[in-house]
C-alpha cells in the first residue's frame, strides 16, 4: 500500500542512525528489505486484478520518491522476498531436517517449543488456547505461538516449486534469508549488528525472524536491536480502521518534505509521536531560524566545520540518537552564530566556518541544504510567483526611471501580499512572511 506516516517516522529515524554512524566515520551497510509477497499482497492482486510484479513495483517506486522528499537516502542494498526464493527454500529444508518444523495440510511451521529462547526478544507472555478453541478455528498447529515458514499452493495465488510441496514463503521466514543471504557474518555470535523497525514489529515478527536464524544457524540473528515509537494523530493511534491512516502522499500535498523530516526528527526515536499541525508549525520556526542564519552568510564559499559544533551534535547523537540535546546545541549555535555576526558583519572567516556548519548539518541530519531564499518561498504557487515576479520587475523598471512613488507603491503592494523584499546590488530578493 501506500507509505503512511509510521513508515515516514521509522525510515528518517534510522536514516539518523546511519547517518551518525558514518560521521563516526563507521563503515555502515545499510540494507532494507522490500516484502513483495504476502497476503495483503495477494488480496490487492485479487481487488485489482493486477499481476504481483505491477502492484509491488509501483508501491516501491512510489515509496523511495516519498523517502527521498524526506530526504531519507536509498539503501546500500535493497533485496526483494521472490528474489530469495532459493534461500528462503533452502533455509526451510535445514530447519525440517532438524525437526525444529513440521509439516501440516496448509504448509509448513516452525515450532517455537524446540527454542529455548523465544520470547526472548518481546519478552512476551503468551497464553495457549484451550483445546475447544483450537477446534473451533480448525488450528492443528501443535501450539498457539507456532508459525507458518511455507503456505501450500492456493488456486488464485502465487506459487513457487519446493521438494517439500509448491507454494509460497510466510513473512517472517523472508527477512531472515535476506539477512543471511546479504549481511550475516558466519562466525561469532551474532549474524548482524543492528536490526531495526518499529515497535509494532517486536511481536511476533521480530521475534519470530530471531528465532529461526538461531534455530537454523546457532547465532543470534542481532546484536543491537532497535525499536521506534508509535504514532498518533491528534491523539488517537494511526490506525486505517480509525480513518486516520495519514499517508505520506498526502501530508507531502501539505508540507514541504524538509519541514516534515525535520519535525519527524524532533522526537526521539523510541518516544511515541504525536502528530498535529501545531507542533508541526512550531517546530518549523527552528527550522527557519537555521535558514534565517544562512542567508546572513548566502554566497560566502564554506571552509571547515567547527569542531566545537561537530563534537556537540556527535556527542548528543552517540548517546542513543539524543535528538533533543542535539538540537539545543543547535539552537545555541544559531542564537551564537548571530550575536558573533552582529558584532563582525564583515568577518568573511567567520562567515565561512557558519556556512561549513550550515553544510554539516544537512551531512548529519539531512537538514539545511535548500537555497535559504527559495525556503522562505515554499507554498508558494507557480501563477503566485509569476505575479510577485512581475511586480518586482515593475518596480525595478520604476526605479530605473526615477519614479520612486511608483516604486513605492508596488512595494506597498507585495507588502499587502505578505512579500517581502530585500534589495541587492545587482537583483531583489523576496520572501513570503510566515511561509510554509
Amino acid at each position: 500500500d501506500d507509505a503512511h506516516l509510521g513508515h515516514a517516522r521509522s525510515s528518517v529515524a534510522f536514516d539518523l542512525l546511519r547517518r551518525t554512524l558514518s560521521a563516526l566515520d563507521y563503515q555502515v551497510t545499510f540494507v532494507k528489505n522490500f516484502t513483495d509477497i504476502d497476503d495483503k499482497i495477494i488480496n490487492k492482486m485479487k481487488s485489482s486484478r493486477k499481476s504481483l510484479e505491477t502492484i509491488t513495483q509501483s508501491y516501491i517506486q512510489s515509496y523511495k520518491n516519498e523517502m527521498h522528499e524526506l530526504g531519507v537516502m536509498d539503501a546500500d542494498i535493497e533485496p526483494k522476498a521472490t528474489q530469495t526464493l532459493p534461500e528462503i527454500i533452502q533455509f526451510i529444508g535445514v530447519l525440517l531436517e532438524k525437526k525444529m518444523a513440521y509439516t501440516l495440510d496448509d504448509g509448513i511451521y516452525f515450532d517455537t517449543t524446540k527454542d529455548s529462547k523465544y520470547l526472548s526478544l518481546s519478552h512476551m507472555i503468551i497464553e495457549e488456547k484451550s483445546t475447544q478453541a483450537r477446534a473451533k478455528t480448525n488450528d492443528d498447529k501443535k501450539n498457539q505461538k507456532d508459525f507458518a515458514l511455507w503456505k501450500f499452493s492456493k488456486e488464485g495465488e502465487p506459487t513457487y516449486p519446493a521438494s517439500f510441496g509448491a507454494g509460497r514463503p510466510g513473512w517472517h521466514i523472508e527477512c531472515s534469508c535476506m539477512v543471511e543471504k546479504h549481511l550475516a557474518n558466519t562466525h561469532g555470535n551474532y549474524q548482524i549488528d543492528i536490526h531495526a523497525g518499529g515497535a509494532d514489529l517486536l511481536f511476533p515478527h521480530h521475534e519470530n525472524e530471531a528465532a529461526q536464524t538461531r534455530s537454523k544457524s546457532g547465532q543470534e540473528l542481532s546484536k543491537y536491536w532497535m525499536h521506534n515509537g508509535f504514532v498518533t494523530i491528534n491523539g488517537e493511534k494511526m490506525s486505517k480502521s480509525l480513518d486516520n491512516s495519514f499517508f505520506l502522499k498526502d501530508a507531502l500535498r501539505i508540507y514541504d518534505g524538509e519541514i516534515l523530516r525535520f519535525y519527524l526528527l524532533a522526537t526521539h526515536y523510541r518516544a511515541n509521536f504525536n502528530f498535529s499541525e501545531e507542533d508541526l508549525l512550531h517546530t518549523k520556526k527552528r527550522l527557519d531560524k537555521i535558514y534565517r542564519l544562512k542567508k546572513r552568510v548566502y554566497g560566502i564559499k564554506a571552509s571547515s566545520v567547527s569542531a566545537t559544533f561537530k563534537n556537540a551534535l556527535l556527542e548528543a547523537l552517540s548517546d542513543d540518537l539524543n535528538i533533543s540535546v542535539a538540537l539545543a546545541a543547535i539552537d545555541e549555535w544559531v542564537s551564537r552564530s548571530n550575536e558573533k555576526l552582529d558584532a563582525q558583519p564583515k568577518n568573511k572567516g567567520l562567515k565561512q566556518t557558519i556556512n561549513a556548519d550550515i553544510q554539516y548539518l544537512d551531512t548529519l541530519l539531512g537538514i539545511g541544504y535548500k537555497d535559504p531564499y527559495e525556503y522562505f518561498q515554499l507554498g508558494i504557487t507557480e501563477e503566485e510567483k509569476n505575479k510577485i515576479n512581475t511586480l518586482i520587475k515593475a518596480r525595478h523598471d520604476a526605479k530605473k526611471n526615477r519614479d520612486y512613488a511608483q516604486a513605492d507603491s508596488i512595494r506597498e503592494t507585495l507588502k499587502e501580499m505578505k512579500i517581502q523584499l530585500m534589495d541587492r546590488a545587482d537583483t531583489t530578493q523576496w520572501e513570503k512572511i510566515d511561509a510554509q
